[in-house]
């Protein structure tokens, strides 16, 4: 076998992080995608992991050497309420690589097999959820938004029992840490300071080295509130709906994780939900930055006893790191809007002319995504264009507002072109449509046709980038394509 450099620092922490556990073989693995691009990146040889050993290591039948196979534990929020322990029921982490940049990834097996956290579950994933992650993860780092990837998908010969009987599958995912906010609830609720301490040391050290010193847990919890703020205000910037942000779900790295039953808006209104299990709305796309600061202040509470002896000064240092929240989300919020809108100066009313535009297409009930790309065409025109006001259910509203944009546009420094140019860079043409996303698990699950699947990661590659002959990608969803729930997959 070829050796795989593993320098496994999460497994090198107490026994009481984890569990040491192996995956499960699987009766006929057969490798559906491996992601040469990524594996390259990592230092991996695509062509080995493509061989019978690869397969065998990316389907559990066989642990490399140097690896070091283990559960997670963790606690969480789930929908509001506490779960004192959760962890890894599905998910075994192999190890830690070094990628050739010198930045150190976890590899894990999603799907692996049952892990003492697997609370009576099978701990095996169905080809649907796999194939869901996979398309949604990729297209997320083709946009620039930070998360977890996609290294390989392999189905496993044997089928896992869900409302039906489903192929079973497994995802290697890559990502830069699988700490959550809920691995620091897991001690906290057992009251073992020691444990959080050498936590927190180890995401300085991994995620966040610029913090350590006298301060450095305070540190941390600002440079995780700055990160999720950012990491939100680039979900809400291309209409994505993670679905379930449980605390157990967000990542202290700051990256998109755990992608269940996600979905990217097409009309836009900011009560869109698509999860199946989020009956009440607590995880709708505009709840999104609520959330993510009650999530952070959940991590608040289980950081006080790092961040000072007497409880009532913790909890002050705590709340004054909180409430900075809003503004480093409005403020990353505002700029990226700036940028779709073509504004590459600032004006204080920027923010309402957002705001106005927003309320315009959930009246109009205008496509999210269409609405700022055709904008980005029109900027470099100085007369208006149909394009754009034929997607609000009525037109006029849309003028009204577009007569303040071009107004506004007067004022940039900038040439048409070039503003145009800049739009398309950060207004995508091509996002994981939801009907698209269904079409290619239908087609995987129900026909074993995989083409669906690897024409839709072609083209999402390039999400800015004009494809001729592939403009129906593009296509919001006709009434009878149109997807109104999608499922966790557990």
């Amino acid at each position: 076998m070829i050796p795989i450099a593993f320098d496994n620092s999460y497994a090198r922490l107490p026994p009481r992080f984890f569990a040491a556990v192996a995956p499960t073989p699987v009766r006929a693995p057969r490798l559906i995608r491996l992601n040469a691009p990524l594996a390259s990146q990592l230092g991996l040889d695509p062509d080995w992991l493509k061989g019978p050993e690869g397969v065998a290591m990316l389907s559990g039948n066989d642990v490399p050497a140097g690896a070091t196979p283990i559960a997670t534990a963790y606690a969480g929020h789930q929908f509001g309420s506490f779960t004192p322990q959760l962890g890894d029921g599905r998910a075994i982490l192999l190890g830690e690589l070094i990628d050739r940049r010198g930045k150190r990834h976890d590899l894990q097996l999603k799907g692996a097999g049952p892990t003492p956290f697997s609370r009576r579950g099978d701990g095996r994933a169905a080809l649907g959820q796999v194939l869901r992650e996979y398309i949604v993860s990729e297209a997320m780092a083709a946009l620039g938004v930070p998360t977890t990837r996609a290294l390989a998908a392999a189905l496993t010969g044997e089928t896992v029992r869900r409302e039906t009987l489903l192929p079973g599958a497994l995802l290697t995912r890559v990502a830069s840490s699988h700490v959550r906010i809920g691995t620091f609830q897991f001690f906290a609720a057992r009251g073992d300071v020691e444990a959080l301490r050498l936590l927190a040391d180890h995401v300085i050290a991994r995620h966040y080295p610029d913090c350590a010193g006298e301060d450095r847990y305070l540190a941390l919890l600002e440079a995780v509130i700055a990160a999720q703020a950012g990491l939100v205000a680039q979900w809400l910037a291309i209409g994505f709906i993670h679905g379930v942000m449980n605390t157990d779900n967000m990542s202290i790295a700051g990256e998109t994780i755990d992608y269940g039953p996600c979905a990217f808006m097409d009309a836009y209104h900011p009560a869109t939900v698509f999860s199946s299990i989020d009956e009440h709305g607590r995880y709708a796309f505009g709840n999104q930055p609520p959330i993510a600061r009650w999530n952070l202040a959940r991590l608040a509470e289980a950081l006080l006893p790092l961040l000072a002896d007497d409880q009532d000064k913790a909890v002050s240092i705590a709340q004054d790191a909180l409430d900075r929240f809003d503004a480093e989300f409005q403020a990353q919020l505002i700029e990226r809007f700036r940028r779709k809108l073509g504004l590459a100066t600032q004006e204080a009313d920027d923010f309402e002319l957002v705001r106005a535009l927003l309320d315009t297409m959930q009246r109009g009930e205008a496509d999210f995504t269409l609405v700022f790309q055709h904008l980005s065409e029109e900027a470099g025109q100085s007369e208006s264009a149909d394009t754009c006001r034929n997607l609000f259910a009525d037109p006029t509203k849309f003028d009204v507002w577009e007569s303040r944009w071009r107004q506004r546009l007067l004022r940039e420094p900038t040439s048409a072109e070039a503003r145009r140019d800049a739009m398309l860079r950060v207004n995508p043409l091509f996002i994981p449509r939801n009907h698209r996303v269904e079409a290619a698990i239908e087609a995987a699950v129900e026909h074993d046709d995989l083409a669906p699947f690897e024409l839709l990661l072609e083209v999402l590659a390039k999400p800015f980038d004009a494809q001729p002959g592939l403009e129906d990608y593009a296509r919001p969803p006709a009434v009878h394509e149109r997807v109104v729930a999608t499922f966790c997959g557990t």
